[in-house]
């Protein structure tokens, strides 16, 4: 009896420790076999899931289109807006005008280099060595080459108010920097001379008496030639010829 009653329960323990084994062995396996699925499933949305978002997308795409159609047709068709002719058309430039301003520019600068004066008080204005003077004088020269007695074709006619503008503009900084600059371009001992200059002149202009002009303007010259002569300071031949025909007329008739 104690040897049967053993062996009988050494073999239910021995199923039991087979038993064992094999239920973690089939408890892995079912798990292996979800991750093998989970995987799957998670490449198959990784796969076909672009497709699926750019079906729903057209899908959403389409019936968009769909109902903006129905809504143009609801509404009628449309009518271009209407464009004015003077929309359409291109700006003529204003040649009229135009040469208006640049005679207008002429007579300035040319008034200014007739008045000795003027250009003794403003050397600046006459040394194109000066960069601002330098500029207008390139530009009011592209004017002038550009200027017509009647009105040219409309390139021609576009050119020349770019020129009248551009050389207003060079005229209004050239005049501005000459008024900055005034006397200091000029050496101590020659600035005198130009200050001498400038008063004898003043005096030739504003006096009552004939002998008080006529010896003011001969000595007004003779600082002038000093000038001259160093390279200091040269009038321009207009601003010159003013300034001698001034003179003449200061002397008694012959």
């Amino acid at each position: 009896m104690g040897r049967s009653r053993y062996h009988h329960y050494h073999r239910r323990s021995w199923a039991r420790r087979r038993v064992g084994p094999l239920l973690v062995l089939l408890c892995a396996v079912v798990l292996a076999g979800a991750g093998v699925v989970t995987v799957a499933l998670f490449a198959l949305m990784a796969i076909f899931g672009q497709f699926l978002l750019v079906g729903a997308g057209s899908v959403v795409v389409v019936r968009h289109l769909h109902r903006r159609h129905r809504h143009r047709r609801a509404m009628g068709p449309t009518q271009p807006a209407a464009v004015s002719p003077a929309a359409r058309a291109a700006p003529v430039p204003d040649w009229r005008a135009a040469r208006a301003r640049f005679v207008q520019l002429r007579s300035e600068y040319g008034q200014f280099e007739c008045d000795p004066l003027a250009v003794l008080r403003l050397p600046a204005l006459t040394d194109v060595t000066v960069a601002s003077t330098g500029r207008f004088v390139d530009a009011f020269a592209e004017a002038q080459a550009l200027d017509t007695d009647t009105e040219p074709p409309a390139a021609h006619c576009a050119r020349f108010v770019t020129a009248v503008n551009q050389a207003w503009r060079a005229w209004g900084a050239a005049r501005d920097a000459a008024e900055r600059i005034r006397l200091a371009g000029i050496p101590a001992q020659e600035r005198a001379t130009v200050a001498r200059a400038i008063k004898l002149l003043t005096m030739a202009r504003d006096s009552d008496h004939d002998a008080e002009r006529t010896a003011a303007y001969a000595k007004a010259r003779a600082e002038l030639a000093k000038l001259d002569r160093s390279g200091t300071l040269r009038l321009p031949p207009t601003a010159a010829a003013a300034l001698d025909a001034a003179a003449r007329s200061q002397l008694p008739a012959g």
